[in-house]
């Protein structure tokens, strides 16, 4: 069964049965980035690591990086994001997704947050 977590750069990580993680940002990061512009995504097949730049995002207002939650190998890149950036604005959990790895091991999601958790420290963000 698939679980969400969150991490406090806003980004969200959809855990599949197989390791496999599909990693994006949340509807509050698209909120505070503004429209985005221009996306740069990593190499498929790239190794890693937790805490590394994943990929470039800007922003009418701002550019920023998206940096790894996890470690692991890129197996997969949402491609329509680089001529549809906006596609993260209109869908930030679904269809704006950004990449999915294959993650070395299940100890890499310690200190993430739930939904519950992702929600009251967004709240207390306000």
């Amino acid at each position: 069964m698939s679980k969400i977590r969150y991490t406090e750069e806003h980004e969200w990580l959809l855990i599949g049965d197989d390791a496999l993680v599909t990693v994006g940002i949340t509807d509050f990061a698209q909120e505070q980035l503004g429209d985005l512009v221009y996306i740069q995504l990593p190499e498929i097949g790239k190794a890693i690591a937790k805490g590394e730049e994943a990929a470039v995002i800007e922003s009418v207002k701002s550019a920023s990086e998206i940096m790894m939650p996890v470690t692991g190998v890129i197996v997969e890149v949402n491609t329509i994001l680089i001529d549809e950036p906006g596609k993260v604005n209109d869908d930030p959990m679904g269809k704006g997704w950004f990449i999915k790895l294959k993650m070395n091991g299940p100890s890499e999601l310690d200190g993430l947050m739930d939904e519950p958790a992702y929600t009251a420290f967004v709240k207390d963000l306000g």
